[in-house]
């Protein structure tokens, strides 16, 4: 009686609690929330004829013949989490991460009360994270990167007693860390990086966390000094403040950190000497210090205790002495920051011993010598700025990884080697510029040229422009200005779909501009200097028609834009020094906004008319047509330059007035349209307000202000007909003309008739001539 009493009730409790199948249930309300599924994983698979157990991304746990683990990682999935998925009681691994869940997350998750691990990294979740995430008293690993979590970090974290792992970079988090983090006295790894957290670090925060491993805060706001509380965590291996606004100087505490072999402090205010106690961590791997307020000396056993060092940035420290002797000690190295300091003397020989090293950066400090030796493996070679002396050694043709080769502003000299062509399927930036170069330029740039950057203006660089440039496909920018290079303009350079900066000023380039032979022509290109050569004949119409990037409209940036050649370890590499005549003096760029739009043609032997085409350059911000023997009127299209800043027409032989229409253009700081045959009054009101006599002089036409000269009553009584355009002046001109000579011709022969018919009577070849007239403007 009994057993079968306990056999019912089995049975009942068996149809009343959750078992596999509810589990089933569970997972395909899931299934019905997945809006794309682009490889079938689920569509398929996920089917109620086969075992659950055996669903793709499943685990089902041995002892109860529950599922225990969900993993739909990096599948590709769209779609929202349900709160049934919350009943999966028996869950202990819910892995979500690499795909596009969205919406917010369902409160019903916090009976998942097993769950051991959770990640739902890298998919499209928002608002603010839950305070309810701090339930699972089970969990060890949170992962919640890459989503767009607002708002504070729940202080409600730091119930997660358990917890070894917290992963929140790269979403939106504001305000300070909460204090709460330290009662996590298992955590191992901290991982707070790309978001917008501030405040300082609080002592509070790691006087706890002695099993911290890892702690990276990169790129956010926390501000204050480096709490000595830090220290404590004697199990870190990776430290990185990087990027933040640190201040005060670096505690010489940190050398207690025995097995760090990751620091990270770099673009901080940190400021005073850099501890000597960093340079005793043997352990160390990579070092980032730079771009810092420190100061001091390098000394020379500095590195004696580093042998493992494959990485080090000082950087922008404004350190002082000797590249030191031991540095040389550091077989590994792969990486050496040490441009933009105060160094002096020459680079060892030795240097050639650091057979690893991929990264050479020492430029912008005072080191003198001859051009050091490259070691074999360098992917960057760095040495600008500086004063070196001699000629490019011929080992430079060894470098078969080269990909960026910056020696400007030095004093190297000689030829440039040929073999630079050779290594063009690595190269992508090349940067000779403001040295002592002659000869010519490299002509063997293969097919399959890797170059996007070439650089070599300010030198003494004679012939031709090396038809072989046109293999590198991906060129974007291209300055050879200021040298003696004798050539046409190069129209075959308008395959290059990719180039944006062209600047071929003061060489001796000749002939005219004209690319009626190219298809795809210069619908990149931007900036465009030809200023100071010999070209000639009419401005290139078919030239301009393809300028698209300059023609269309551009939505202006919240944030600044740059030029930018390259991410390499961690730094932006923006495209700088260039320079461009604008505003009326030359103006060099540390950084090239994107949204500058430049054409310059200055200083030529251009003639003819200013076509009309150019008012639909909607981008530009410089103009410069000065000083060439252009003819004919200012055409009032200039007027739709709504951005432009400068316009510099000035040294020409430009007739007639000068357009209402421009002073529309809101933005124009500078005009400059002296030594002209302008004349008429010179429009008033806006932008032509803050204009001074410069911008006039030499146009003895010209009236009004600021010229002492007044116009006259006619002058001022035609001024509001400035908009016409001089044809249409002309044509009513003529129009006039014609009716004054028709009046007068008719008033002559109309005296004439007369005496006739008085005379004469009424003469029968006169009535036929008059009936013939009529007839003739009756058919009109």
């Amino acid at each position: 009686m009994f057993a079968l009493l306990f056999a019912t009730f089995a049975a009942i409790f068996s149809l009343n609690s959750p078992n596999l199948t509810f589990d089933q249930s569970v997972l395909l309300v899931l299934k019905s929330r997945i809006s794309h599924d682009p490889h079938n994983l689920l569509t398929i698979n996920w089917s109620t004829s086969t075992s659950v157990c055996n669903w793709i991304g499943i685990t089902c746990g041995s002892r109860h013949q529950r599922v225990v683990a969900l993993n739909l990682s990096s599948m590709g999935l769209t779609g929202t989490i349900p709160s049934e998925l919350g009943s999966l009681s028996f869950l202990e691994w819910l892995d979500i991460h690499h795909n596009s869940f969205h919406d917010s997350l369902p409160i019903e998750l916090t009976n998942l009360h097993r769950l051991k691990y959770l990640n739902f990294g890298n998919n499209s979740f928002n608002g603010e994270m839950p305070s309810w995430f701090g339930y699972f008293a089970k969990l060890q690993s949170l992962y919640m990167y890459g989503n767009n979590f607002t708002g504070v970090i729940p202080s409600t974290l730091g119930n997660l007693s358990k917890l070894e792992k917290l992963i929140l970079y790269n979403n939106d988090f504001k305000g300070e860390i909460p204090i709460t983090i330290g009662n996590l006295s298992n955590l191992k790894w901290l991982y707070l990086d790309d978001n917008n957290l501030s405040g300082h670090l609080q002592s509070g925060v790691f006087d706890n966390l002695s099993k911290l491993q890892v702690l990276s805060l990169t790129r956010n706001q926390i501000s204050g000094r480096i709490p000595n509380s830090l220290f404590k965590c004697k199990e870190l291996t990776y430290l990185s403040l990087y990027n933040n606004s640190m201040e005060e100087i670096v505690p010489i505490e940190i050398g207690n950190l025995t097995m760090l072999q990751y620091l990270y402090l770099s673009y901080n205010h940190l400021k005073g000497s850099i501890p000597s106690s960093i340079f005793n961590i043997s352990s160390l791997l990579h070092i980032g210090l730079g771009s810092n307020n420190f100061f001091g000396y390098v000394w020379s056993n500095m590195f004696d205790y580093l042998p493992q060092l494959s990485y080090l940035d000082l950087g922008e420290c404004k350190i002082s002495g000797r590249i030191p002797m031991s540095l040389l000690k550091c077989k590994e190295l792969q990486v050496l920051f040490l441009y933009d300091n105060r160094l002096e003397g020459s680079v060892p020989s030795e240097i050639t011993n650091l057979t690893s090293l991929v990264h050479f950066s020492i430029g912008r400090n005072n080191i003198s010598g001859q051009f050091p030796n490259p070691t074999p493996l360098l992917h960057w070679f760095d040495v600008s700025e500086n004063n070196l002396v001699g000629e490019i050694p011929s080992s430079i043709c060894n470098l078969s990884s080269i990909m960026g080769l910056f020696l400007m502003m030095n004093s190297f000299n000689g030829t440039i080697p040929e073999c630079l062509g050779n290594l063009s399927s690595s190269l992508l930036y090349i940067e000779l510029q403001k040295n002592n170069f002659h000869g010519k330029l490299p002509k063997n740039f293969a097919k399959g040229c890797t170059l996007q950057s070439i650089r070599i203006n300010n030198n003494q660089l004679e012939g031709s422009l090396p038809r072989s440039l046109g293999n590198c496909k991906d060129l974007n920018l291209l300055d050879i200005g200021n040298n003696y290079l004798n050539d046409t303009f190069p129209n075959w350079l308008g395959y290059l779909d990719q180039l944006q900066v062209l600047i071929l000023r003061s060489n001796r380039f000749y002939g005219q501009v004209n690319n009626s032979d190219v298809k795809v022509s210069f619908s990149r290109l931007r900036c465009i200097d030809l200023s100071h050569n010999n070209f000639s004949g009419y401005l290139p119409v078919s030239f301009f028609e393809n300028l698209h990037a300059i023609r269309e409209w551009h939505e202006k940036k919240s944030k600044p834009e740059y030029m930018i050649y390259a991410v390499l370890n961690g730094k932006q590499y923006f495209v700088e020094g260039l320079s461009f005549t604008a505003k009326g003096l030359e103006m060099e760029f540390q950084s090239l906004l994107t949204s500058w739009m430049v054409l310059d043609f200055s200083s030529n032997q251009f003639l003819g008319e200013i076509p009309k085409i150019l008012g639909e350059l909607h981008s530009l911000i410089v103009l410069n047509l000065s000083h060439n023997s252009l003819t004919g009127p200012i055409p009032s299209s200039l007027s739709d330059l709504s951005e432009l800043e400068s316009l510099d027409l000035s040294s020409n032989k430009l007739q007639g007035r000068i357009p209402l229409e421009l002073t529309n253009i809101e933005f124009l700081e500078v005009l400059n349209l002296s030594q002209n045959d302008l004349n008429g009054p010179i429009p008033q009101g806006k932008q032509f307000d803050t204009f001074t006599n410069d911008s006039y002089i030499g146009n003895l036409g010209l009236c009004g202000l600021p010229l002492s000269k007044s116009c006259n009553h006619n002058d001022e009584d035609t001024s509001d007909k400035f908009d016409r355009d001089d044809d249409d002046n002309d044509d009513e001109l003529n129009w006039k003309f014609s009716i004054l000579i028709g009046y007068g011709c008719g008033l002559v022969l109309g005296l004439i008739m007369g005496y006739i018919v008085i005379t004469v009577g009424n003469p029968w070849w006169l009535t036929r001539i008059i009936e013939r007239v009529q007839q003739g403007f009756a058919k009109r």
